[in-house]
């Protein structure tokens, strides 16, 4: 399961409708090999279910997940920060052990 804070569903949202993209585009959360820690997580959007995927809805959001990148993914938080820190997604991942400075990347 993935949990969407309020900050990041309207941030979706937003997103979404500025990009001109219908309610068929969802967004895709996955996990790649990458970046100064080994794993990098990849957010993009997808109209496209594939047979491999989990899908999560939270707070108006649905959210794919293949398989395999859920194992480094379950019980995560996506959110959204626009404060004087940095702006952007951020995943708050239980799972990992250590996260590089800029939060884009993490090792199990």
């Amino acid at each position: 399961m993935i949990d969407v804070t309020d900050a990041a569903a309207k941030r979706i949202i937003d997103l979404r409708e500025q990009e001109g993209r219908g309610d068929d585009q969802n967004v895709r959360v996955s996990v790649k090999g990458g970046g100064c820690s080994g794993l990098m997580y990849d957010l993009t959007f997808d109209a496209e279910v594939k047979d491999t995927d989990d899908i999560f809805e939270d707070k108006g959001v649905k959210i794919y997940v293949d398989k395999k990148s859920l194992l480094y993914l379950a019980g995560t938080t996506l959110d959204f920060s626009d404060g004087l820190n940095g702006r952007g997604f951020q995943f708050v991942n239980p799972n990992a052990s250590r996260t590089c400075g800029c939060g884009e990347s993490f090792s199990i």
